[in-house]
């Protein structure tokens, strides 16, 4: 077994000290605000196996510094517009990591606290990709 330095749960526990995270039940009712973008971190396998919030832009873990850096040749828009974005990932561990990352670098982001795991038994709306068969 690795002898590591500090845990992912210490990793996560440490940026959940230090970023803005929303409950389920809030993101549900500010769904309809034009000026929020939920991004949806989790790799496109979930997202076809558990499907996905309604208008949640799909940037996955692995590109999102890129993404977000208009210096980057990755750069997408959408992350250029003067907008709230909240992050999401199935449980909230991967998503807190992104965003304290992206916090570090200056950009504006807050994270749902448990994910997508809590999403639809709160009430909040789930859609799936055309293929998928239940």
């Amino acid at each position: 077994m690795p002898n590591l330095k500090t845990s992912a749960a210490e990793m996560v526990a440490a940026a959940r000290a230090r970023i803005k995270e929303i409950e389920t039940r809030d993101l549900i009712a500010q769904m309809e605000d034009p000026n929020l973008v939920i991004v949806d971190i989790r790799d496109v396998r979930e997202r076809q196996r558990s499907g996905y919030i309604p208008g949640s832009f799909h940037a996955p873990r692995g590109m999102l510094e890129f993404w977000i850096d208009p210096q980057s040749p990755y750069f997408k828009e959408i992350f250029g517009e003067d907008k709230t974005f909240v992050f999401h990932c199935a449980s909230g561990w991967r998503s807190a990591l992104s965003t304290a990352t992206l916090q570090d670098m200056g950009f504006d982001a807050a994270h749902l606290r448990e994910g997508f795991s809590t999403w639809e038994a709160q009430g909040g709306p789930v859609e799936f990709p055309a293929s998928h068969e239940k």
